[in-house]
């Protein structure tokens, strides 16, 4: 196929060329100026990757580029362009089951391990309105599956009932107080925090899964003594196998961004535990076990895309699959890779253009 298509809104014209590099693009394009696309998006797996939390991973990007419902200041693939909290169908349900079926018996052939297959996009999961079934036709694969999902829409009994079809949800909770949320999340306007929360409990009640939490503290921004506080009580409701305490260990969507101080993380456990939780930390980046089941270029693209990688982790791929780092320097010259420094450390994330 060698089709434009037009996105037109007022004066602006976009054409974008039906070529790999620009199919999230289109559907980014189509949000942010108003107009419902027809085009199906072509999901993208990646992994299995080492998960902090749940042991080799394989990835599932089933959203398109940066179609979310929160803008958070610490995201690790940047701003959310225009948030959205309309769910629609962005990929076909059979397509990306035979895709993930695929996958999996390639991986086993290698004699690698996936301990999860986890719904994790560039976005928000439960945005796709077909979840639900997704999860349910990855049943005969007995692989676990997770949701990580920032728990903006749990509010709605549907995306709850989605949910609960998977074996493991990760839901976060960076807030409890009005003002810090609409701080570090940036969520769509129309949505509203207590409401969020009461469907995170309403969810806890009945799910028969494993529920964990996550909670990402931002230096000066929801670390303090009182706003920990809030967000303990609040877990402690919902019972969570286990809360998370997280910081960023890559490249911010904002640069004013910095990771909590050891001192208010170590504030933070303490905190949690006193309230009867299972507190995990997962403030390190997590180790170099990546598998990369098919051509390496395409699979650094895949990776990339959700999860930054550090230089050290990338040269660690290079040397595993004997390649030199000549393909990402032509992935940067390309403009399909750009550089970042963060702290000490460069990181590589894959870099969507848009189309002149």
């Amino acid at each position: 196929m060698n089709t434009f298509v037009n996105f037109i809104n007022t004066n602006t014209l976009y054409k974008i060329h039906s070529n790999p590099d620009h199919k999230s693009l289109r559907w980014y394009l189509a949000i942010k100026i108003g107009v419902q696309s027809t085009y199906m998006y072509e999901p993208i797996l990646f992994g299995p990757i080492p998960s902090r939390r749940l042991g080799q991973s394989l990835g599932v990007n089933h959203i398109p580029y940066k179609c979310c419902s929160y803008s958070c200041i610490y995201c690790q693939i940047g701003r959310t362009a225009q948030t959205q909290i309309k769910r629609r169908s962005f990929c076909n349900a059979h397509t990306l089951h035979k895709k993930i079926v695929d996958r999996v018996q390639d991986i086993h052939s290698k004699g690698e391990a996936i301990d999860y297959i986890t719904f994790v996009p560039d976005g928000e999961p439960t945005l796709e309105e077909n979840l639900g079934e997704m999860l349910s036709m990855l049943k005969e694969i007995r692989i676990p599956t997770a949701v990580i999902t920032n728990a903006s829409l749990m509010w709605d009994a549907q995306v709850r009932d989605d949910l609960a079809k998977a074996d493991l949800v990760s839901v976060k909770v960076d807030a409890i107080q009005l003002e810090t949320w609409e701080k570090i999340n940036r969520p769509h306007k129309d949505l509203m925090l207590d409401d969020i929360l009461e469907g995170i409990r309403r969810f806890a009640s009945v799910y028969t899964g494993t529920l964990i939490t996550e909670t990402m503290l931002v230096d000066n921004i929801n670390d303090d003594k009182r706003k920990l506080e809030l967000v303990a009580e609040f877990l402690s409701t919902i019972s969570p196998a286990s809360a998370t305490i997280s910081t960023p260990t890559r490249p911010p969507a904002e640069n004013s961004v910095k990771p909590a101080t050891q001192l208010a993380i170590t504030r933070a456990h303490q905190i949690f535990e006193n309230r009867g939780l299972n507190v995990q930390l997962t403030i390190t980046p997590e180790g170099d076990s990546f598998t990369i089941a098919g051509e390496l270029e395409e699979e650094i693209l895949n990776i990339t895309a959700l999860h930054p990688l550090s230089k050290t982790k990338m040269l660690h791929i290079l040397e595993k699959h004997h390649a030199a780092w000549d393909i990402v320097q032509k992935l940067i010259e390309d403009r399909k890779l750009k550089e970042v420094k963060f702290g000490e450390e460069f990181f590589y994330l894959r870099f969507f253009r848009k189309s002149n």
